[in-house]
């Protein structure tokens, strides 16, 4: 493997560890609080209440329910992530080039609904919503440039 493109695809293996461990810790907090803690700000601004006021209604139920929920679909979704780098992006197949666009994608909606909540949120989401584009468009020669090679 090239070592430029040895280094582009361990970049997005990063970016793919950060898609699980950023769940697994949300995951942890919602067990033990109901609400990740890095969410509290974004709660109480958008609904002008306090976590620790609704903690134990109905609301709070609800809204921890959808949190881990949420937490195991960003899971499954970093563990995808890091296969389609792993295997078929490192084996230089186009679809895998395309297909980890989807991280950005999925970066970029968490950048601008939680991260517009919250400041912390934000410059932690942007490390994906830019680092993503700036490796795939770095990698991209290596996937759509023929490069003729000696018989």
């Amino acid at each position: 493997m090239v070592t430029y493109h040895k280094f582009t695809w361990i970049l997005l293996i990063v970016f793919g560890v950060f898609f699980v461990l950023a769940p697994i810790a949300d995951l942890k907090s919602v067990a033990t609080t109901g609400l990740p803690s890095d969410h509290v700000p974004a709660f109480s601004h958008l609904s002008g209440l306090s976590w620790q006021s609704v903690k134990s209604t109905g609301i709070a139920k609800y809204v921890t329910q959808l949190e881990f929920g949420y937490a195991l679909h960003e899971l499954v979704f970093g563990i995808l992530f890091i296969l389609v780098a792993v295997i078929p992006f490192r084996k230089n197949e186009r679809w895998a080039w395309w297909a980890l666009w989807v991280g950005f994608f999925a970066s970029l909606g968490y950048s601008l609904t939680f991260g517009t909540q919250d400041k912390r949120i934000l410059a932690y989401s942007l490390v994906t919503t830019i680092g993503i584009p700036l490796v795939l468009l770095a990698s991209a020669p290596r996937f759509f440039i023929k490069v003729k090679r000696p018989n």
